[in-house]
């Protein structure tokens, strides 16, 4: 046979991606009118388009790439970040269109939406129902439409928020809000924020929350019927829903079978909400100086085997979780794992042979509305695809057959459903039993070929016979042309070129050091040759035709098989849901067996021993030094200071990271740790300007403080990285303090790192503020005496006491010793007029203690879970320690005489 004469070279896939039907395809009028599974098409008119982006650039319904080449190649740059209107051509211009794409795209913008596939629509009340947002997304390579509705303030953080996680291909919003209707507030923000995506205003009468609903009964998978009962009343996310899906029927060309979709709603009171500058500070998905970096909190915790695994990791990193049930049911699983290596590598093997169901089920639950080749050929690789991921399943459910988690019983409870078996039987009847997915253009092609089983259809028989004999013919009269020139040649096969001659140069001599005329396409790489001849082109013509005759008899059997299948296909959708969720818990117990993490717990206090950054761990390969944290209600704003370079933002980060990293159900890198769930987690840092928006240094600060004040809630982690340092010290620290008061008035968790010790005096006005500093030794050499800084990074209580150290920092640099004498001269001087010592009244320092040792009780009587005998020693230390505060502030040392 002619696999044993034949190499495959890999060009990439023979076949379209699973996800391709998804894809913008030509769009013919006379489609327009039909009657899809949504119900009549309207008139032409509803998507006929006018022309006003440049004379000379003309897209037709004919173009099978209508909106990826203007989002991608053909939209023009606008530097100033306005956006352009991007509109085709169409017969009848007098009538009003259902779409204008508007696109705005920056040369600075550097995050590309090539991977994107997720179109969002996105509308807002009008009214007193203003700040109403209803929303509805739908990945094109997962059959899930998820919708969303809540109350957002005047900043649109949510939205903005929501939008950034989904990564969208395009954005969908009534014309009413876009330019047309002169911009909406929303509007401008979203085209602000996301300059590089494709920007579409549809007709605002297709928000009709009545067809959303309509549509949603008609296309909702009985598994998810209950979501009606969540979204009957959610006019906004059903009108969002009604634009998208029939946008996705009339552009995209997207049609889906009835009773096929998943449908889900998700409010936002769910997860923990993370702006996307938080997002990108913290590194959560992407390193900032290289994106292609596996140095993120992502590329440390993703040892996801399949594509549905890591899109949940991804997912949750930047929406972790806020219940703390949930998240306790996640560690159980995960405890599980670690303590049982039988489950966890079992496991592991079992979740790394599945393909992207999610895709595959994308696909399968569409209705092709043209019947092509290519159609034919990737219906019968999903049915391949299908066939190896059901007979997957018995191996998963041998290995969850004995695990103890509730989290995992329900998985493998829900993986007995008889569906599966039923599908694979039904398959089983038409296709081979041999027939699996392999990797490989030829392999694939092959696979494929012989899909369907012999005696179903006598023509597919004889095709399949032809094709076997024209490639048998190929392989020999390869043989014959090595024989004749008795060079070592044989039959290669690629997806681009069919089947041609490859040649190893090793040991062969060419006349005239060229290859005989008749060798024709010769393309020669490092020391090989390949080529063809005019004959095997021939063939090759042959073997396509015959290949095609294959396909197009194996399609009609398998759309019969289909139509048999199609009402149990929704058993996939559990399937899917139960392999992500594996592989995502499998990754971060994974986690855990390379670097010594501990399970988190949830009280109403943080507090981490020995904490670690989870990404500077792997960029070093080692441990790095570790700090302890402690925030409660009684201190829940801390000060930290301390020299340039001493590991400030390094600790902050990582106080944010543990906390995220417990919030999804992970464990985090720390000897004990234990957390407040916070329902937002906000961070200001960096330095930088922005110069697409016309934003100053300090302009930015002020921008992103100002959202935090306005969103910030009691439940808050905020981090907070040097602020006023882009204005003159004066107005820098007016501006701390003033924000430092506003925040600690709340009971939100809030670090703040600055260079101003001025600040540290808040310590002596209020009782929550507490002051922490990175510590710094000075060592001075016996040969020179020179004096030299060591930083610790070690975390101690109070205030730096380090003065100037910025001039230290200068001192390492190439600045003249003059210069560096001068500064630290005018420095002193600066600060004996400026600083003075403060010390605290002792009626201040006395409230102090008594606030200090009611939160302690008050913390003890909450979470406490020590046996009586522990108990009493630690209120015997707490007593002990009150004393000491009050003796330090001259007051009578005796617990009995305070009524408070």
């Amino acid at each position: 046979m002619f696999h044993s004469s034949t190499e495959e070279v890999t060009t990439g896939g023979d076949t379209p991606e699973c996800g391709q039907t998804c894809g913008v395809s030509s769009m013919d009028r006379s489609g327009l009118n039909e009657t899809t599974s949504y119900g009549p098409a309207s008139a032409y008119s509803l998507i006929s388009h006018q022309s006003q982006l440049h004379h000379s650039f003309r897209l037709d319904w004919t173009n099978p790439s209508l909106l990826a080449s203007t989002s991608d190649s053909t939209a023009l740059c606008s530097h100033g970040g306005t956006p352009r209107l991007r509109r085709t051509l169409g017969s009848h211009p007098a009538r009003t269109p259902l779409s204008d794409h508007t696109v705005t795209t920056c040369s600075s913008a550097t995050t590309t939406t090539s991977g994107a596939s997720v179109i969002v629509a996105v509308v807002e009340g009008r009214g007193l129902a203003r700040g109403e947002i209803g929303m509805a997304s739908l990945n094109l390579k997962c059959p899930e439409l998820v919708l969303s509705q809540f109350a957002d303030t005047g900043t649109y953080a949510k939205v903005i928020t929501k939008i950034h996680i989904s990564v969208p291909l395009e954005i969908l919003m009534p014309d009413t809000a876009s330019q047309k209707g002169k911009g909406t507030k929303l509007f401008t923000l979203i085209t602000e924020n996301f300059p590089g995506v494709a920007f579409t205003a549809i007709q605002r009468k297709y928000f009709n929350e009545r067809k959303g609903l309509e549509y949603i009964q008609q296309l909702c998978a009985p598994e998810f019927g209950t979501v009606l009962m969540e979204v009957q009343a959610k006019y906004y996310c059903l009108a969002a829903a009604a634009a998208l899906l029939k946008y996705l029927e009339f552009i995209q060309n997207s049609v889906y079978a009835a009773k096929s979709l998943k449908v889900s709603f998700k409010g936002s009171e769910q997860t923990a909400m993370i702006d996307s500058a938080s997002a990108a500070n913290l590194e959560l998905v992407v390193n900032n100086r290289d994106h292609r970096s596996e140095h993120s909190l992502l590329g440390v915790l993703n040892h996801t085997k399949t594509p549905g695994g890591a899109r949940r990791l991804r997912s949750n990193i930047l929406e972790p979780l806020v219940d703390v049930d949930t998240i306790n049911i996640r560690l159980d699983t995960i405890q599980e794992l670690l303590q049982n290596e039988e489950l966890f590598f079992g496991l592991k093997n079992a979740i790394g042979h599945f393909l992207d169901i999610d895709q595959l089920l994308s696909v399968l639950v569409q209705i092709p509305k043209q019947e092509t080749v290519q159609v034919a050929e990737a219906k019968i690789t999903h049915v391949i695809q299908l066939k190896h991921t059901l007979d997957l399943v018995p191996r998963l459910r041998m290995v969850l057959k004995n695990c103890n988690t509730s989290l995992l019983k329900a998985y493998s409870t829900s993986l007995e459903d008889n569906r599966f078996d039923m599908i694979l039987e039904q398959i089983k009847t038409v296709i081979n039993d041999d027939t699996t997915y392999l990797k490989g253009s030829l392999n694939m092609r092959t696979q494929k070929c012989y899909a369907v089983r012999p005696n179903i259809n006598e023509f597919l028989d004889i095709a399949r016979r032809a094709y076997t004999e024209i490639v048998d013919d190929i392989a020999g009269l390869v043989n014959q042309m090595g024989g004749k020139y008795g060079w070592p040649m044989r039959t290669t096969f690629s997806t681009a070129r069919g089947f041609f001659i490859q040649m190893k140069l090793e040991g062969v001599v060419l006349p005239e050091g060229k290859l005989p005329a008749e060798f024709i396409k010769v393309a020669k790489h490092k020391n090989n040759y390949g080529f063809t001849t005019a004959d095997l082109m021939k063939m090759n013509d042959r073997c396509d035709e015959a290949l095609r005759e294959i396909f197009h008899m194996s399609y009609v059997v398998i759309c019969q098989l289909l139509s048999t299948i199609h009402q149990h296909i929704h058993c996939l959708y559990k399937l899917s849901d139960a392999v992500s969720m594996l592989d995502m818990l499998l990754s971060l117990a994974n986690a855990c067996t390379i670097s010594d993490y501990v399970r988190p717990e949830f009280t109403d206090t943080l507090a981490v021993k020995q904490g670690r950054h989870p990404i500077l761990e792997r960029i070093v390969g080692q441990q790095p030094v570790a700090n302890n944290s402690y925030i409660s209600e009684g201190s829940n704003f801390v000060i930290i200071t301390g020299p340039n370079m001493s590991g400030k933002s390094t600790y902050l980060k990582q106080v944010a990271l543990c906390q995220i990293m417990a919030q999804i159900g992970s464990f985090v890198p720390a000897d004990y740790a234990s957390f407040r769930v916070a329902d937002q987690i906000f961070t200001r840092i960096g330095v930088d300007d922005d110069f697409e928006t016309n934003c100053s240094t300090f302009m930015l600060e002020m921008k992103e403080i100002s959202y935090i004040i306005h969103n910030v809630s009691d439940r808050s982690l905020i981090i907070i990285d040097e602020l006023g340092r882009g204005t003159s010290a004066e107005e820098g620290i007016g501006i701390c303090h003033s924000v430092c008061e506003f925040l600690l008035s709340l009971k939100a968790f809030t670090l703040f790192a600055t260079h101003f010790l001025e600040l540290c005096q808040l310590e002596s006005l209020y009782p929550n503020v507490e002051n922490q500093h990175m510590e710094v030794q000075h060592t001075r050499s016996g040969d020179t005496g020179a004096e030299s800084v060591v930083y610790t990074f070690l975390l101690n209580r109070g205030c730096s006491e380090e003065r100037h150290y910025g001039l230290r920092a200068a001192e390492m640099t190439a600045l003249p010793s003059t210069i560096i004498e001068e500064a630290k001269t005018t420095a002193s001087k600066v600060s004996q007029q400026l600083l003075a010592k403060h010390h605290s009244d002792p009626e201040t320092q006395r409230h102090r203690a008594v606030y200090h040792l009611a939160t302690r009780l008050l913390q003890t009587a909450r979470n406490s879970r020590l046996d009586p005998d522990s108990l009493r020693m630690y209120l015997k230390g707490l007593k002990k320690q009150f004393e000491a505060e009050l003796q330090a502030a001259g007051q009578p040392a005796s617990i009995d005489t305070e009524e408070e």
